[in-house]
Formats: C-alpha cells, sequence, structure tokens
C-alpha cells in the first residue's frame, strides 16, 4: 500500500489489525483498575487521606467549605469545567455508595457547585462490583445472596460553570482535514445547525463563502464555523432559544464553552492554504475526516502527516457509513488501524461505540497517544450523539502553551478593512493580556521595523469584549494603521518588548520525504507559526540531507524578516517534498554578516578560476557525476558553478544547454 511520502510511515512494516472489540468491554468491573485512566481527574484540593465519603455524606459547614475548595481548584485547572467521578476515593478504591448514599453524595456537590455558579450533571452511571478484603468477589466466597447482590453506585459528572461574560468562555479550535468529498463540510453544518444533510449537501451549503464552491461542493478557503454548549453539556440550538436562526452574538452569550472548527480544503491545489490554516490558527486538535465508501486515498495521509508532524492530538471521524457496503467498510477500517499503528504514527486506535468509551477516551485524549475513531452518518444520525458527548467533554491542555503572566504576544493570521472601523487584524492571543486601548508594538515590516499602534476595540467570536486573554483568538481594531502596511505573519508585542526581525536562524530539521538530495541552496516555503516564507538553506551540518536524515540547518528568508522564537516548530515543503523541525537559534543582522560556518567555496574565488574548468577542492555541495551535472555561468569572461538549471548564460542573455 503506497502513501505517498507519509513521514516515516513509508518505509515502515505494517502493524497487526486492532481487535474489532469495545474498549468500555475490556475495561475491568472494579473501580479500582481504572486508576490508570482516570487518575488525574480524582486529584483536588482537599487532604489526600482523608475519607471522601464521610467528606461528602457528612455535609457540615466545614466538609462543604472543604468540598467547595476541591471543585474550585478542578474548575481552575480545568478552565471552568472538570470531569467529576462520584464514587471513588483519591486513591481509586470504591466509596461502596448505595443507591441513597450515591444521591446524598450528588446532592452535596450539586450545593457545593451552585456556590461557584456552576452545574452538576450526570453523564455516565454503573453499578460496581462488590469485592473482598482478598480480591474476590463475594459470590466466590460464598458470602450470602443478600450481600453478593448489594449494587454500589459511581458516576462520571461534568461541572461546567454557567455563562458569564464571554471575555471568559473556554475556547476550542478543531481544525476539520481530509481528502476532498470525505464529508468535511456536510459534518460542520449538521453539528452546527443543528440538521440533517440530505444526501446532496443541502447541510453544506451555509458553510459556503464563495460562489464557485457552492457550485463545486468543494472548500477552497479557510471557513470558520462555531458550535457552543451550555453549562449542562446541552448543544445550543435555535429551538433552545425560541429563534428560526442563531447568530454568532446568541451561541456566544449562552455558552460557557465554544467549539471552533476551522473548514480547511481537502484539494491538493489548496494545500498551501490547509497548511496554514493548521500551523497559523493554533489548533488544540484536528479531526481527520475519512469517506467510508472511498478509504485513506488522496491527501489523507497528507494531512494525517501534518497533524502528526506539529503534534496536534488527532480523532478520526468515518463518515457516510449509511451508503457504505460492510466489506468495504472493513477494509477501510483495516487499512486505517494499520497506518496509526505503525511506526510513523505510534497512535493506539479506540473504537468509539459506547458512552464508556467516550469518557475513557476523552479524559487521556491529551496525551496524544490515543486516536478516537468515530462511525458517522451524516444522513441518519446514527454516531452523531457520541461525536457531540465527545466533543462536550475533551478539553485542551494549555499549561505551558499560553501564558497571560508574559508580555503581549499578539499572531495575525488575517486582515480586514472595515467601512466606518478601519484596518482590523484577526489572530491569536499567545501570551499576556490585551485591554481596549492598550499601546502595542505591530511588525516587523519589509525593512524588520515595528511602529506602534493602539487598540481601538477587541471583538471576540463578532462579540465586542474590552479584553482578550492568552489562547484566545480574537481581532482588533488598530489606530492610524494602513491595512495595506499589515500583511499575514505580522505580530504584536507589548510596548516595552525587545522586538526583534532575524532574517537568518538555525533550526533541527528531519526530511520527511524528498525523491533525491537537499544541499544548500535548496529553497522550499517554509512555514512556522503564522509566518509562510520561501526560505533558503545557507548552511548545514551535512554535505546533503536524503529522506529521514535529521540535521541542524541554517536557513534564510528571501523576501523580508520575519519574528521569530526559539523553540517553535516548523515545517517546510516544495512539492512533494516534506520536512519538521524546530527553531534552536536566531541570528542578529550583525551576526548574519558574518561568514557561514559551512560554506561554499567562496564566489569571487570562483571567479578568478578560467571559466571552463571546474572549482577545485571538496565542497559540501559536491555532487556526484551520476546524478548531475556541472555546468558554468559567464559574465564578462569569469565562471561559477551553476547545478540548478543546466544552462549556460552568456554575455548577451541568451540561454543555450550545456553538455558535459
Amino acid at each position: 500500500m503506497a502513501t505517498n511520502g507519509l513521514s516515516v510511515s513509508d518505509a515502515v512494516a505494517l502493524a497487526q489489525q486492532l481487535a474489532a472489540t469495545s474498549l468500555s468491554d475490556t475495561l475491568p468491573e472494579n473501580p479500582e483498575d481504572h486508576v490508570s485512566f482516570f487518575g488525574e481527574e480524582v486529584i483536588g484540593a482537599v487532604d489526600a487521606n482523608l475519607c471522601l465519603r464521610d467528606l461528602y455524606l457528612n455535609a457540615t459547614a466545614e466538609n462543604m467549605t472543604k468540598i467547595i475548595n476541591q471543585l474550585e481548584d478542578r474548575l481552575r485547572t480545568g478552565q471552568g469545567e472538570t470531569l467529576f467521578e462520584i464514587g471513588l476515593e483519591e486513591d481509586g478504591g470504591s466509596m461502596n455508595l448505595t443507591q441513597s448514599e450515591f444521591d446524598m453524595c450528588l446532592e452535596t456537590i450539586r450545593r457545593a457547585a451552585d456556590k461557584l455558579n456552576a452545574d452538576v450533571t450526570v453523564i455516565h452511571q454503573r453499578n460496581t462490583v462488590v469485592l473482598t478484603s482478598s480480591g474476590k468477589s463475594a459470590q466466590e466466597e460464598g458470602r450470602s445472596n443478600a450481600d453478593a447482590s448489594k449494587d454500589y453506585f459511581y458516576a462520571h459528572a461534568l461541572i461546567r460553570r454557567r455563562p458569564g461574560k464571554v471575555e471568559d468562555m473556554t475556547e476550542l479550535r478543531i481544525c476539520v482535514v481530509g481528502n476532498v468529498d470525505a464529508g468535511k463540510s456536510t459534518l460542520l453544518g449538521v453539528l452546527t445547525k443543528d440538521m440533517l444533510d440530505d444526501g446532496r449537501g443541502r447541510a453544506r451549503v451555509n458553510l459556503f463563502q464563495h460562489k464557485h464552491e457552492i457550485e463545486s461542493g468543494r472548500t477552497s478557503s479557510v471557513g470558520m464555523e462555531i458550535m457552543g454548549f451550555d453549562s449542562k453539556g446541552n448543544v445550543i440550538t435555535p429551538s433552545m432559544l425560541g429563534k428560526a436562526k442563531l447568530t454568532w452574538d446568541d451561541i456566544c452569550l449562552h455558552s460557557p464553552k465554544v467549539l471552533t472548527f476551522m473548514d480547511l480544503a481537502g484539494h491538493e491545489k489548496y494545500l498551501k492554504t490547509t497548511v496554514f490554516g493548521m500551523t497559523g490558527t493554533s489548533p488544540d486538535f484536528a479531526m481527520l475526516m475519512i469517506g467510508s465508501n472511498a478509504g485513506i486515498i488522496g491527501m489523507t495521509k497528507e494531512h494525517l502527516g501534518l497533524a502528526l508532524a506539529l503534534n496536534v492530538p488527532v480523532f478520526i471521524v468515518i463518515t457516510k457509513i449509511d451508503m457504505c457496503p460492510s466489506n468495504v467498510l472493513e477494509s477501510t477500517i483495516s487499512q486505517l488501524t494499520k497506518i496509526l499503528k505503525s511506526s510513523g504514527c505510534r497512535k493506539i486506535p479506540m473504537f468509539i461505540n459506547t458512552v464508556g468509551d467516550v469518557l475513557v477516551t476523552a479524559g487521556n485524549f491529551v496525551s496524544e497517544r490515543i486516536c478516537p475513531i468515530f462511525q458517522v452518518s451524516n444522513v441518519t444520525g446514527q454516531g452523531l450523539d457520541l461525536l457531540k458527548l465527545f466533543l462536550n467533554v475533551i478539553h485542551a491542555n494549555g499549561i505551558g502553551k499560553y501564558n497571560p503572566d508574559q508580555p503581549v504576544e499578539y499572531q495575525i493570521t488575517d486582515t480586514f478593512s472595515v467601512p466606518g472601523v478601519g484596518t482590523v487584524v484577526s489572530g491569536t492571543v499567545i501570551n499576556g493580556i490585551v485591554h481596549v486601548g492598550d499601546q502595542l508594538l505591530l511588525g516587523p515590516d519589509a525593512n524588520g521595523h515595528f511602529m506602534s499602534t493602539m487598540v481601538k476595540s477587541i471583538h471576540r467570536k463578532r462579540v465586542n469584549v474590552p479584553v482578550a486573554l492568552a489562547g484566545h483568538s480574537a481581532s482588533f481594531a488598530l489606530k492610524k494603521v494602513k491595512r495595506a502596511g499589515i500583511r499575514k505573519g505580522m505580530v504584536m508585542l507589548s510596548k516595552n518588548a525587545a522586538a526583534k526581525a532575524v532574517y537568518e536562524f538555525e533550526a533541527e530539521i528531519l526530511v520527511l520525504y524528498h525523491s533525491t538530495t537537499i544541499s544548500q541552496k535548496y529553497q522550499a516555503m517554509l512555514h512556522c507559526g503564522c509566518v509562510r516564507q520561501t526560505a533558503k538553506i545557507i548552511g548545514m551540518d551535512k554535505q546533503v540531507l536524503r529522506t529521514g536524515d535529521r540535521a541542524f540547518v541554517r536557513f534564510r528568508f528571501i523576501q523580508h524578516p520575519e519574528y521569530l522564537k526559539e523553540g517553535t516548530r516548523l515545517l517546510f515543503r516544495e512539492g512533494r517534498t516534506k520536512g519538521v523541525g524546530k527553531v534552536v537559534r536566531l541570528f542578529t543582522e550583525a551576526e548574519a554578516l558574518k561568514p557561514n560556518p559551512h560554506p561554499q567555496e567562496d564566489v569571487n574565488t570562483a571567479r578568478k578560476k578560467p571559466p571552463n574548468n571546474p572549482p577545485s577542492g571538496s565542497s559540501p555541495l559536491a555532487i556526484e557525476k551520476k546524478t548531475s551535472r556541472r555546468h558554468h555561468h559567464h559574465g564578462g569572461g569569469h565562471g561559477t558553478t551553476k547545478a540548478d538549471t543546466g544552462h549556460h548564460r552568456t554575455g548577451g542573455g541568451a540561454s543555450v544547454a550545456v553538455k558535459t
């Protein structure tokens, strides 16, 4: 099975197929055995030696204070929501709650959550198996039928703050990728518009932005749609608010949690737009769409490789299961499983069939090893309830990614000119807090300079807000700035920040795929955050690079300097060539003028040689004669090596082929 150059998985053997069993079927009934899955969820603000059973059943004023502190700590860590387990101790052991005791604990937690302006919703409740101190069941030890038949209860409850200010709203960004005709826009139309498809694309029409998209049914630009959940986990729909159609204002004002879907293009000719959508918008998750009838074809593996290269957690949705024969669906699942379990991906496929599967997978999804797989139909609605529940309970692991205590850093992904408002920029706040009226630095321009500007107003999901925090996507109206002077890839920084733009930087890269070899002077389109520009390799610690090679490479931007930070992940591509890496060092303008640590032969020296003699001595750009030819450039009687064009350019400007 060809993989069309999907990272390292092109050269590895395919792993065994995943057994067709439900995840919840493999879990033991004893809650003590669930600690490995939910251990991180039982960390609270109370003493680990304290018995939670006594704490919840004896709701004194002192105990209520401890419970409130515990919930407040969990809500703060989870950005306003948490998945709480009722019936388990801090160490994962069972509380052995009967039905009446369980109801009492639930009521106590609801009272505590109400003090924090939050709602408690039981998502999944089940009975536990009664175990003795020896680890055997009551039936195995011959206990009485009364003891053996006693049911103990525990449940997963979602605790989420009620909607307040829009600036406090929790936001998750999900980029939707997959091959053309996989059903990406249709699924988003079904999820966000609360309507099923008719099998002919009715649900996707409202998402398209251009006439040719409606006519062809194919997305060519980055479209955005939002989906809101209330404090009880219900999807905000027009019927809930008594309206025929919801605006973004309606959704944001009634939703403490909002999901932003970036609908990216699936066609190969729009790959540049898709890559920018994945790198520039800082997505928290990637939803990979696969048509069950078509299988893994076209750009599916390409998009999966992009998500893996950018370390974006991926979950997969298999669509059109209502029209797909069972043998074709089994073939698609088998093919998908082999790719996910290969050494290039090293994912653990988890097929979601029950609510228990959703909760187990969502609690461990941020580990990036688990890959949930959903099977849905946009026409019949099969599987959509499990997908909505998964979207409701997942939360992003933003620890270390966004820091509100650092100086402001805002990445610009798009620019607008709004009549009556002026220049508007949209993007993501990476660090810091931005208020209306703040003075910020905007840049770099073509010369690497930064200008001062002021934020006149802030909009978040088309709602006017007074502040934007780290991790928020927002739009700023700027004062005394022309749109012609702003481009994608610029940043806005604190006024006292050390704003520097660089032409050159060093990166540690991994070549995922290249048909031949990469050497110095190689050029490729480089994506680093919201930066998208052609860069040239001017130095590296190896003479040539091939597929699978790692190296330290020095890049130089072709057009203008950019604002970069050390440690930022990058991706470069040129045709089918792909590579990933990380910025390890930035070079100032003075350092960029220094000689290259891995130089080619000096051009001035080469010009002093006879025109028909190749440069002597070894060079990092030396290429074997059997794979390439040497050519010479004449300019006033002097010649240099020209390895790329394969032509001899005369003084008159004519170009003729040179044969050696």
